[in-house]
């Protein structure tokens, strides 16, 4: 038996990069998933197999998170799994930052992760439990310049992953972090990676690592696991 077979997941911004590693990661283990993101990628979603559906989904839309969770539990069951996966990153220093890309970055990787945890409980009530997956960063753990959005979303969502175990682990919900350094994506091209030499493990992360530890948080293996934060950085946050 696969380690996810009978499980309904959803997974955001599933496109490409981690999203993508996810959601194959997720099929493969026997999962039915949804495939959501704000970009068109139907044709990509059809290509991980017939356990994929693609939905366009804006994740700062409560209205689009209520739609999506229906369209999910009419179609597979309640919500098992939920990955909030969706991000973006805005650069420049604070003295520079424009008030409308602050709040573009909160929206999405902050609130967005509020959203997708009010929309799908009550679904995963109904189905008797489940796993919330939150994906966080090294970014979330330390700080670094020039990234003041990025860095205050990633720190909110370690505590809303903690609020939110200690508040539904009673209903068999689980709630983690996941905090990945900087992985072979398009989001990581442009940043400066000398000092990737400098880490024990001197190289970027693969998507495929972090999808295999939203695979273990999505199963039953880490059924006594909550509130926690699993870092998978080569070691940066170490030092």
């Amino acid at each position: 038996m696969q380690r996810l077979e009978g499980k309904v997941a959803i997974v955001t911004g599933a496109a490409g990069g981690l999203g993508r590693a996810q959601v194959a990661a997720l099929a493969a283990e026997g999962a039915a998933v949804v495939a959501t993101d704000i970009r068109p990628a139907a044709a990509e979603a059809e290509a991980l197999g017939e356990r994929v559906r693609f939905l366009a989904h804006d994740v700062t839309d409560f209205a689009r998170w209520q739609e999506v969770v229906a369209e999910t539990e009419r179609v597979h069951g309640p919500v098992t799994v939920l990955v909030n996966n969706a991000g973006i990153v805005r650069a420049a220093p604070i003295e520079e930052m424009s008030e409308g890309d602050y709040r573009a970055v909160i929206d999405v990787n902050q609130v967005g992760v509020f959203l997708g945890m009010k929309a799908v409980v009550p679904s995963m009530r109904r189905g008797g439990g489940g796993s919330i997956v939150n994906i966080a960063s090294m970014d979330g753990i330390i700080a670094h310049p020039g990234v003041a959005g990025y860095v205050s979303s990633k720190f909110a969502v370690r505590g809303l992953t903690k609020v939110a175990a200690l508040e539904l682990g009673h209903a068999g919900i689980r709630v983690n972090a996941v905090c990945p350094g900087v992985i072979e994506t398009p989001m990581a091209a442009s940043a400066p990676l000398a000092w990737l030499n400098e880490l024990p493990i001197p190289r970027l992360g693969r998507p495929e690592e972090i999808a295999s530890l939203v695979v273990f948080l999505a199963s039953d293996e880490a059924s006594f696991a909550t509130g926690a934060e699993y870092v998978m950085d080569g070691g940066y946050t170490a030092r």
